[in-house]
């Protein structure tokens, strides 16, 4: 792994939905701003912690399998969209701590809001809450349903009474 220079968008990639809105949203960003987007998918080999690691045995096949899916879903993402420079990288570590050191001097850093984290904070994921508290660049936390898919704001009428979510 090695941490990117510039005027970049480093996403945070690991399969789920939300990880693939953030990608989706990364691409249109660097569309408009003609950035170039690193997306990065973090991976561990602990034979302790993880039945896959202890399965395949060795650090090298299990970094192969997530370059590949990281590499299936770039492709997936810039399937029928306008091409954009994109760089698909793995680094070894836990999600938040690679991701914030890839993306310690990039434009931004851009991640779902819930990821295949085992702890779910109540309005972001962990590796999110994470980013936003430890990273030296701006954070944009993507919802798995973006703007975009959820259709137009309602009207004031329509939408009814505000009820506020918890407090934290």
């Amino acid at each position: 792994m090695t941490t990117v220079e510039g005027n970049v968008i480093v996403v945070g990639v690991d399969g789920s939905a939300g990880s693939a809105a953030a990608l989706r949203w990364a691409l249109s960003e660097a569309k408009a701003s003609g950035r170039e987007v690193v997306a990065v998918r973090a991976w561990t080999f602990d034979l302790a912690a993880d039945l896959e690691s202890a399965a395949l045995r060795s650090s090298r096949e299990i970094e192969k399998r997530y370059r590949q899916q990281l590499e299936q879903a770039v492709a997936d993402a810039l399937a029928g969209a306008e091409p954009v420079p994109v760089r698909a990288e793995t680094a070894e570590g836990a999600p938040g701590p690679a991701l914030v050191r890839t993306a310690q001097n990039a434009a931004m850093l851009v991640v779902g809001s819930h990821g295949h984290g085992r702890l779910l904070r109540l309005l972001v994921g962990s590796v999110s809450a994470y980013c936003l508290k430890e990273s030296r660049c701006p954070v944009v936390v993507v919802p798995v349903r973006t703007a975009e898919e959820r259709g137009p704001v309602p009207d004031a009428e329509e939408a009814g009474t505000y009820q506020p979510g918890p407090l934290l």
